[in-house]
């Protein structure tokens, strides 16, 4: 598994736009992507930083993403966010997801 980390600064008091704009716009087009396997959001204390994390069956389906639809997620988030987002990529040790995803089966 393969996790992609997108950090950000959000405009003062806009979490609920950028949720909004998340949940309508971003994941339709982030679902449709082959080996997409699920994406968290996590908003600092301050409400001024966002990461958000997705995870990816392989290094390969997470690039294929960055190359061709990342581009538009980025528009999308400049109406909510200040400067450019920074990515990391990361391979994955550890996860429990796939336990949590079976458990709700």
């Amino acid at each position: 598994m393969f996790a992609r980390s997108v950090t950000m600064h959000i405009r003062p008091s806009n979490i609920a736009e950028l949720n909004k704009t998340v949940e309508k716009d971003i994941l339709p087009l982030v679902h449709k992507q082959k080996g997409f396997r699920d994406e968290l959001t996590l908003v600092s204390s301050s409400g001024s930083e966002v990461v958000g994390i997705s995870l990816w069956d392989q290094k390969e389906d997470a690039e294929t993403y960055q190359r061709t639809t990342y581009p538009e997620v980025q528009k999308l988030l400049s109406k909510v966010i200040e400067g450019a987002p920074q990515v990391r990529t990361y391979e994955v040790s550890l996860s429990t997801i796939h336990k949590l995803t079976a458990q709700h089966a």
